[in-house]
C-alpha cells in the first residue's frame, strides 16, 4: 500500500489503474479497504482510496482530528499527487469531505458520486430511529469517551449493525486493526461531534452551508447519487432527503442499488460499482461527441464585440461570477449554446479583440 508524507504526518492509499483519477472517500470508523469490492468493477481510470488522517494505516499525529483537521490533510494529499479532472466517490463522511473539496477546487473535477452522506444541517429530528438518544451520549462530555474509547463502539458494535449482509471476521479485523487502545481511537469520537446538528458545530455547520450552495448552483459537474432499500433507522438518505437532493442539487441523476444498510459498500459493492462505471462511461461518451456537460436551464446570454472570424464574446447577463472568460463560436446558436471550460478553451480564438467576463457557475 503506497504512502506519501502529507503536512506533520502520511497518508497511505490504495492505488489501483491508470488514466483519470477517480478518488474513493471513505467515512467512520471504516477505511480505504470500504472500496476493495468496487475498484476493480470501475475503470478505466487511476482509481485511489486514501485512508483518512488517523484512520486505517495512514499516520496518528497529535492533531484534534476535527472535520477542517480532515480537510487539511486531504488538500495536501490531491496537491501532492497532483490529481486532476478528478471523480470523487464518497460514502458517509467522505461525501462531505468529497462536497468540500469539489466547492473549493471545481475546476478540477469532473463528477461526483456519493452515498449516505451528510447532504445538509440537520435537526435532531432528522436523524433516523434512536439517534437523537446516541449522539446525545456520543457527543456528551464524559459519555462519549466511555462509550468510543473505552467500549470501542463504533467497531465491536456499530459496524456490524449497519451492514445487511453482515461482515467477515476477516474483514472485520481489518477495520478494527488500527483501533487497538483508547488513545488510537480519538479520531472515531470526532465525528459523531462534527454532526452538524441544530447549528453546532459551527464551523462544520459554515462549511456544509457553503457546499449546499456551490451543489445547488453547479451543475456543470455531474453528481449521481446512490441510494438503498431499507428500514429508515437504518440509512441516512431515505425518501425525504432524496426529494431534498432532487430539488436542491444541480446537475443530478439518482440510482437505486437494492437493499442495504448505512455501509452500503459492504452490502452493495457489484451494483455500486455497476451504476458508477455506467454513469462515468455515458458522461465520457457525452464529452467525446462534442457535447458539454453543462447546459444551463434560463441561460440569457448576449453577443459582445463579436469579430465574425472564429468566436464570439459572451458574457452573463447578471447575477454570475465574472471571474472567468470564455468565447463562442460565431456558428453557435446562443440560444442552445452549451458551455463548459475545456469547451471554452478549446474554442478561444487568439484572433478575437478581447475577451470579457464569463459564466462560472
Amino acid at each position: 500500500m503506497p504512502t506519501i508524507d502529507i503536512l506533520s504526518s502520511f497518508i497511505s492509499y490504495e492505488e489501483l489503474g491508470e488514466g483519470d483519477p477517480i478518488v474513493f472517500l471513505h467515512g467512520n470508523p471504516t477505511s480505504s479497504h470500504l472500496w476493495r469490492n468496487i475498484m476493480p468493477g470501475i475503470g478505466p481510470g487511476r482509481c485511489l482510496a486514501p485512508d483518512l488522517i488517523g484512520m486505517g494505516r495512514s499516520g496518528k499525529p497529535d492533531i484534534g482530528y476535527r472535520y477542517g483537521d480532515h480537510i487539511a490533510y486531504l488538500d495536501a494529499w490531491f496537491d501532492a499527487l497532483g490529481l486532476d479532472c478528478v471523480v470523487l466517490v464518497g460514502h458517509d463522511w467522505g461525501g462531505a469531505l468529497a462536497f468540500d473539496w469539489a466547492s473549493r477546487h471545481a475546476e478540477r473535477v469532473r463528477g461526483i458520486a456519493f452515498m449516505e452522506t451528510i447532504l445538509r444541517p440537520m435537526s435532531w429530528e432528522d436523524l433516523p430511529g434512536g439517534g437523537k438518544a446516541r449522539y446525545e451520549l456520543l457527543r456528551g462530555a464524559g459519555t462519549g469517551e466511555a462509550k468510543v474509547l473505552d467500549e470501542n463502539f463504533f467497531i465491536e458494535q456499530a459496524l456490524r449493525a449497519t451492514t445487511l449482509k453482515g461482515l467477515s471476521d476477516a474483514d472485520w479485523n481489518v477495520y478494527r486493526a488500527p483501533y487497538p487502545d483508547r488513545d488510537s481511537r480519538r479520531p472515531l469520537l470526532e465525528w459523531p461531534r462534527a454532526m452538524p446538528i441544530n447549528g453546532e458545530p459551527a464551523d462544520v455547520v459554515a462549511r456544509i452551508e457553503a457546499y449546499d450552495r456551490w451543489l445547488s448552483a453547479s451543475p456543470e459537474v455531474p453528481k449521481l447519487l446512490l441510494t438503498f432499500e431499507g428500514p429508515s433507522e437504518t440509512l441516512l438518505i431515505g425518501s425525504e432527503m432524496i426529494s431534498w437532493c432532487r430539488d436542491n442539487i444541480a446537475g443530478l441523476e439518482i440510482k437505486g442499488c437494492g437493499p442495504a444498510r448505512h455501509i452500503a459498500p459492504e452490502d452493495q459493492p457489484e451494483a455500486i460499482a455497476a451504476e458508477i462505471k455506467s454513469w462515468i462511461d455515458r458522461r465520457g461518451s457525452e464529452q467525446r461527441t462534442g457535447r458539454s456537460r453543462l447546459r444551463h436551464k434560463n441561460l440569457r446570454l448576449r453577443y459582445r464585440d463579436c469579430d465574425m472570424t472564429d468566436c464570439c464574446n459572451v458574457e452573463p447577463v447578471h447575477g454570475w461570477d465574472q471571474s472567468a472568460t470564455v468565447k463562442v463560436p460565431c456558428h453557435v446558436s446562443i440560444d442552445d449554446a452549451f458551455f463548459s471550460p475545456g469547451f471554452a478553451r478549446r474554442c478561444a480564438s487568439p484572433r478575437s479583440r478581447r475577451q470579457v467576463p464569463a459564466l462560472r457557475a
